[in-house]
């Protein structure tokens, strides 16, 4: 199936989860990315329950802290 992560178009196995995609893409620091599928956020408990279908934009957030 056909998906877009992160603006660029990638075919996945059916049925792939967040958590299944995380881990293919080797994700740098799993345990600190948000992810939206079609602008929604995904809650990271959901990650290995959350199914991405055939069209579905992923994207991949980090959110840094820092400042003054």
């Amino acid at each position: 199936m056909k998906i877009t992560v992160s603006g660029e178009a990638a075919t996945v196995k059916d049925g792939i989860t967040v958590a299944e995609l995380i881990e293919e893409r080797d994700v740098e620091n799993p345990q600190y990315v948000t992810v939206t599928v079609n602008d929604d956020f995904i809650n990271s408990g959901d990650f290995a329950e959350k199914t991405l279908a055939d069209g579905d934009n992923v994207e991949f957030l980090y959110f840094m802290g820092g400042g003054r």
